[in-house]
């Protein structure tokens, strides 16, 4: 369960802005969660409560205490979900595009954690419950592989094999442009966009992360990618690939939205896929291999920009381009 916390900073500016976009930036909260904590108390400034338009001066203390979000209970929903694998301690789900991984202020139904409890069976409750089980996440329109805990040891040994890079998550990409390299490692941290709260950015306060991106193949206006994670920022392939000037095809958030019907991609769907996973299994140690070929609408658009008739009969076209080989 989410517990209180307690945040302190000094202001080590002048001319710094008013409080609540203070607290905002600081935080990694949007504006009107500031203003909101604000407003009921849970800031002081040189322990005195003061207005959201207040502005604070140089060597300000400022003390923040964020209450734990409201408690709200998961239903279980009947929702299709895609099963790769199950057992008593793990499930192994291809998650589709348009559904979000768990319950959030504006979706607290349809996803996949609902969905997962809707088929009766238990998962993890070692983090929130609108988290239950979750290893990592899946953007809402990024369609792929995810294994979920069921039981909380399952997930502690899961989260640590994550945290050591012991999990490998590839992701095919359709970038615009071209890359300089057949290889490149971008290592770049990550942090909420001080411009733009709900949008993630290379920021030199974010987080590190690194993102190895291998090109499979070259076609006329962009790159099919092999993305492999080394960390697990949000957004974190989406917004790499926009740092070094190759969106990916079809992500309105990141600048690659354009173009849509030349590539034959339909509405709100960018070219992003989880498509192999693979980890040993938090209790045997057997060795798991997961693999999930293009869904129709991301094989429809790669048919469209690749131009090459033999991937017509090709029920897998990563299989064609080698995206499984170890070596590439």
């Amino acid at each position: 369960m989410s517990e209180r916390t307690h945040h302190e900073f000094t202001v080590d500016e002048d001319g710094a802005p008013r409080l609540d976009l203070l607290v905002a930036q600081r935080l990694g909260l949007s504006r009107s969660q500031a203003a909101t904590l604000i407003a009921n108390g849970h800031v002081e400034v040189d322990g005195r409560r003061e207005r959201a338009a207040f502005r604070a001066a140089r060597e300000a203390r400022i003390a923040v205490d964020v209450p734990p979000p409201p408690g709200r209970e998961v239903l279980p929903e009947q929702l299709p979900v895609s099963v790769v694998f199950e057992d008593e301690h793990l499930i192994v789900v291809d998650k589709a595009a348009g559904m979000v991984v768990h319950p959030a202020p504006g979706n607290w139904t349809g996803t996949l954690v609902n969905a997962l409890k809707g088929r009766g069976q238990g998962l993890a409750e070692g983090a929130a419950s609108e988290r239950a089980g979750l290893v990592h996440r899946l953007d809402k329109d990024t369609s792929g592989l995810m294994v979920v805990a069921k039981t909380d040891q399952a997930l502690r040994v899961l989260s640590k094999a994550i945290a050591e890079r012991r999990v490998t998550r590839r992701y095919a990409a359709l970038s615009w442009g071209h890359l300089a390299d057949d290889a490149v490692s971008v290592d770049r941290p990550i942090g909420r966009d001080p411009n733009d709260r709900v949008r993630m950015a290379v920021v030199a306060t974010g987080r590190p992360a690194r993102t190895d991106v291998t090109r499979l193949a070259r076609f006329a206006s962009t790159d099919l990618l092999r993305c492999q994670l080394h960390s697990g920022r949000t957004h974190q392939i989406r917004v790499h690939l926009a740092a070094i000037g190759h969106p990916v095809v079809g992500d309105d958030a990141y600048g690659g939205g354009g173009a849509r019907k030349v590539v034959g991609l339909p509405p709100k769907r960018h070219f992003l896929h989880a498509a192999w996973l693979a980890f040993q299994h938090p209790m045997s140690g057997e060795a798991m291999d997961f693999r999930s070929p293009l869904p129709d609408a991301l094989r429809t658009c790669l048919l469209t920009v690749a131009e090459l008739p033999d991937l017509i009969a090709s029920p897998n076209p990563l299989e064609y381009f080698h995206f499984y080989r170890a070596d590439r």
